[in-house]
């Protein structure tokens, strides 16, 4: 194992200094879940490599957490309680659960006054909160309330590593962060200005949405900064788009971590994904998740991958920072402007696209054309 990288994730990406607390967590395979033996292995060795994490961090830190927890089965999902407690400390989550809010914030069934009311008490115990999160459980826990709250009212630094592989530690995770970033922010200059987006690829998709004035966000894997938030590996420029404005379809070939069989269409209007045709087998198990509820269904995120090391196309964390890619996500978009919250967040990669940026005065450029950056 390569464990310079990891090294660094305390050095440079997250830059932790020696009187500060730091939590690693990640999570195991349930017994009912189903895995191949190839997946079996990957998820045992991201077992190891947050051991190992946890082992390296001891000399870096005046204190270390660590953490494992049965897998949570998606992608947004909140960690259990006992994560809570060690990233807040036990008074704030004590307050909460006696104000009869704890499980509703669990569920993502929380009000906007409820949610104030959390704030409140987060921020009173705030000094008990760790400085730092190295999140390496295999289902991301970025789009949470619990990763929203730990940097935006903690101003915890957070590094979120889903599905990660030990492969990324010669590859993705080697890229230069402080090009990374300077890629990302000629971006963000560009889409700053767009009304709308407009995006085809070679193999049928046509898809447009509105920006508006939502913010756009760089995860270039420099989080130093308290309050810091990113995907490690990282490299991408993202925002959420208004909600009800996507519509078109979308051609997808590849699932979060295997080339479909067969490709399928997402059919989208008024801002989410309304059917799905094709006969490849991840069909059914999407559309499962998409029933329960209808802000599943939402069309939550448009980002472009900026990481000229990262290769994978297999892999999402990976696969969605791939220099010239875009990912469209569906699900949940609370933590980085929107407005829907839901207990699911999944990306889907596309490449070889063309993106167009249509500005207020109705002009309209390509920032890239299949696959290569214009910017």
């Amino acid at each position: 194992m390569n464990i310079e990288p990891l090294k660094n994730i305390f050095k440079i990406n997250l830059k932790i200094k020696n009187y500060e607390k730091v939590l690693v967590f990640t999570d195991f395979p349930k017994e009912e879940e189903t895995l191949s033996e190839i997946e079996y292995k990957r998820r045992v060795t991201l077992r190891q490599i947050a051991q190992t994490l946890y082992e390296l961090g001891k000399s870096f830190c005046k204190e270390i957490k660590y953490y494992e927890y049965p897998s949570l089965g998606c992608h947004g999902k909140e960690p259990p309680e006992e994560i809570w407690i060690l990233a807040f400390g036990e008074r704030a989550i004590k307050e909460i659960k006696e104000s009869n809010l704890f499980n509703k914030i669990i569920d993502k069934k929380i009000s906007d006054k409820e949610l104030t009311l959390i704030k409140e008490i987060i921020k009173k115990y705030r000094e008990d909160a760790v400085n730092a999160v190295v999140a390496l459980s295999n289902f991301s826990t970025s789009h949470t309330n619990f990763r929203d709250l730990l940097t935006k009212i903690c101003g915890t630094r957070y590094a979120s590593m889903p599905l990660f592989d030990a492969s990324m530690l010669t590859g993705a995770m080697n890229a230069d962060w402080k090009e990374v970033y300077k890629r990302g922010v000629k971006l963000k200059r560009a889409l700053a200005n767009a009304e709308e987006i407009e995006m085809i690829t070679p193999n049928g998709t046509e898809i447009r949405m509105r920006k508006g004035d939502r913010k756009v966000c760089i995860d270039s894997g420099i989080l130093s900064k308290k309050g810091s938030f990113g995907n490690l590996p990282a490299g991408e420029v993202f925002f959420a788009p208004l909600e009800g404005s996507a519509y078109g379809k979308l051609v997808v070939e590849w699932a979060p971590t295997r080339k479909l069989k067969s490709p399928l269409i997402f059919y989208v209007k008024d801002g989410k994904l309304i059917s799905i045709e094709g006969k490849e087998p991840y069909r059914a198990e999407l559309e499962k998740i998409l029933d329960e509820r209808q802000e599943n269904r939402n069309i939550a995120e448009f980002g472009i991958g900026i990481n000229d090391k990262a290769t994978r196309a297999d892999n999402i964390l990976e696969s969605e920072k791939i220099l010239g890619t875009v990912h469209i996500a569906l699900g949940d978009n609370s933590s980085f402007g929107g407005k829907v919250r839901t207990n699911f967040h999944q990306d889907f990669v596309f490449f070889k696209p063309t993106v167009y940026l249509i500005l207020k005065n109705s002009s309209k450029y390509a920032i890239i054309s299949e696959g290569k950056l214009l910017i």
